[in-house]
């Protein structure tokens, strides 16, 4: 991932820290975490507005409506990151992707 992308994820988390600093660093920890949630829930809000599931609301969203939910959750995973403390979050990012990748191509090949 881009180094320019952590390095604003950097930017938007400490904004969200000075904002939130009547709030107790473990708390926000919690609630940045939930965030992640949150915005999934926007993403499963979006998908079932495309395939128009709901009988009140139709057809509601769009893909590019998806597309943009589901950006919301990898910027807010990525400032969570941030937010918890993570010393170097990019390598940790990259190392996770790594293993993650390893596991999950290895069990393809077996």
């Amino acid at each position: 991932m881009d180094s320019s992308a952590w390095e604003k994820t950097a930017e938007l988390a400490a904004f969200l820290d000075r904002a939130a600093a009547h709030i107790p660093p473990d708390q926000r920890s919690a609630l940045q975490v939930l965030k992640i949630g949150e915005e999934f829930g926007e993403a499963a809000q979006a998908l079932i507005g495309v395939s128009g599931t709901s009988p009140r609301k139709g057809v509601s969203h769009t893909w590019e409506d998806v597309t943009a939910e589901v950006c919301d959750v990898i910027v807010t995973s990525m400032v969570t990151l941030h937010r918890l403390g993570v010393p170097n979050p990019e390598a940790r990012f990259a190392e996770h992707l790594e293993q993650a990748a390893a596991r999950t191509l290895t069990s393809r090949e077996s």
